[in-house]
């Protein structure tokens, strides 16, 4: 049987991750998944890709705030309304995600002070509002009226836990999920089966596979130290899981409809992709 393991979300894009039982699924992700983001002066994304240090900041959920504070000093905290109302006289931003240009907001300049401080460059952090529309690609959009949140690409990404097991048997030091920032883990199965899925049902709800997650180096950075530590488990991938020049693992996924997920769900492949 292949069930729902871990749920998880990133609410501010290249930060800590929060582990959830269940959560709201919504057309453009899990309800305050990767809804914040930092930016730089030119309003381009900040990622552990460039900034591992990203990873030293935790995130937790209170009520209808979310906690943020950097793993060196967890007493030194900001407080963030999960649900931000609109406010008065604010000045949208255009901000840039690879190829996208996407209209968002500051929070507030007192936290970008605090995150400039700590990351010792300016920054801002910044929402995307209800009204910003983010396409998904239209080469792998289901509808024309598939969004996105400033994840890299896609709504979700999936991965099995077999597949993360066969990975680290290949590897002298074995690495965490967390490594792979994914959405959804779920157990059962044959490794690596999940990037052939089409059309699937987790719970009641149906997703749909759209295409494998390209990897970079950004799975090199120690999540715990905040830092790249090797070219692990990249190398290993690109041995043997590598299209067209690209190294992949796990797949990208987008939700039918909304609803909810919880651990515990059962996993019903509906449909797999003719290789």
């Amino acid at each position: 049987m292949l069930q729902l393991s871990e749920i998880w979300i990133y609410p501010v894009k290249s930060l800590g991750g929060i582990s959830l039982q269940e959560s709201n699924v919504i057309h453009r992700g899990l309800e305050h998944d990767r809804r914040w983001m930092l930016v730089d002066d030119e309003g381009i994304f900040l990622s552990q890709r460039t900034t591992p240090e990203l990873a030293l900041f935790n995130t937790e959920i209170k009520g209808d705030f979310l906690i943020i504070c950097h793993k060196e000093n967890p007493a030194n905290n900001i407080k963030l309304p999960l649900n931000p109302s609109l406010q008065n006289g604010r000045e949208n931003i255009k901000t840039m995600l690879w190829d996208d240009v996407i209209e968002a907001y500051e929070v507030d300049k007192k936290i970008s002070d605090w995150f400039s401080i700590i990351l010792k460059c300016s920054v801002r952090l910044v929402y995307m509002p209800e009204e910003s529309h983010r396409k998904v690609e239209p080469k792998y959009a289901i509808t024309a009226n598939d969004i996105n949140s400033f994840s890299d690409g896609f709504p979700f990404l999936i991965i099995g836990q077999s597949s993360l097991n066969d990975l680290n048997s290949r590897l002298d030091e074995v690495v965490p999920m967390k490594r792979f920032r994914p959405n959804f883990v779920f157990t059962g199965g044959e490794e690596y089966e999940e990037e052939t899925w089409s059309e699937f049902f987790l719970g009641n709800l149906p997703f749909y596979g759209v295409k494998p997650c390209g990897r970079c180096v950004m799975i090199t950075v120690d999540p715990e130290k905040g830092i790249i530590a090797g070219k692990e488990p990249l190398l290993a991938l690109s041995k043997y899981k590598k299209v067209e020049n690209n190294v992949i693992f796990g797949q990208n996924l987008i939700a039918k409809q909304e609803g909810s997920v919880s651990v515990g769900d059962v996993v019903v492949i509906l449909k797999k992709k003719v290789v």
